[in-house]
């Protein structure tokens, strides 16, 4: 099914985009971790006990004293949750209803190319995408964190924390390519795709403030993703990670079952 011109082609253009998200996460981990001291503490643990309730809406409540711990709550609150899933949004709405908005899935489908052929394509070029982004920033804060602290990281943990969020950007993405190929017109597709994962995370972020708000972590498949419980080992920690990763090859078969049915205009 995966046709290899189409998926060269569609991975080199997003090149680029993986180049620049990946070039601002590289600082900001580099950056993140050479604050980690384990004797006198750290300049954003002391920010945090200062301002509690604004740091706790982006993630960040704990006070770690390992480093792995450090690098679960100061990035994988917010950043390495919503610079992935911007990437993904903006990933996945080019790949399928771009193309139709803009008439070039015409020149795809003349090809002797069939529907679930590209449908199958673009969706290993979304999901290839993700994972090489979430594999570089494993092995890059790996890394990072041997310069700077040799021996300091738990490296299984933290390989166990980036598969966590590796199946929470690919049921992100399975929700933007599943809108993707239900609309055709782009901006559809991104109001949709992009709209339910960025409300969702709004909803995680007035659920950390706590108070009145707090159960509404229940209504946001953020919850899914559990840094603390992975790190801990705790059983259901990683049965959030097995729920998002099934529930993203859900999405990604019923949009190219979808697509492959549905009345193109082109």
């Amino acid at each position: 099914m995966l046709n290899l011109t189409l998926y060269k082609r569609e991975m080199k253009g997003t090149t680029k985009s993986l180049l620049i998200f990946a070039g601002v996460l590289t600082l900001y981990f580099t950056i993140t971790i050479s604050l980690f001291d384990v004797t006198v503490g750290s300049v954003l643990n002391e920010i945090t006990e200062a301002m509690p309730e604004i740091m706790a809406v982006v993630g960040m409540k704990a006070t770690p004293t390992t480093l792995v711990g450090f690098i679960s709550t100061y990035l994988y609150g917010f950043l390495m949750l919503v610079f992935p899933m911007v990437f993904t949004i903006l990933c996945a709405n080019k790949l399928i209803a771009r193309h139709v908005d803009r008439g070039s899935m015409s020149y795809l489908l003349s090809a002797p190319v069939k529907r679930l052929g590209i449908a199958f394509t673009q969706m290993k070029v979304l999901a290839s995408s993700i994972f090489i982004l979430i594999a570089y920033l494993t092995i890059m804060g790996i890394i990072s964190s041997e310069l700077q602290f040799p021996g300091e990281l738990e490296i299984k943990e933290f390989i166990l924390l980036n598969i966590g969020v590796l199946c929470l950007h690919l049921f992100i993405g399975g929700i933007c390519f599943l809108f993707s190929c239900i609309f055709s017109d782009a901006k559809y597709s991104i109001g949709f795709g992009a709209g339910i994962p960025v409300l969702a995370y709004i909803i995680q972020m007035l659920a950390n403030a706590g108070g009145k708000v707090e159960n509404a972590k229940y209504a946001t498949f953020f919850t899914l993703f559990n840094p603390d419980g992975i790190i801990a080992g705790e059983a259901s920690a990683f049965l959030g990670i097995a729920i998002l990763f099934f529930g993203a090859i859900i999405l990604f078969a019923s949009a190219i079952i979808i697509f492959t049915k549905k009345d193109l205009h082109v």
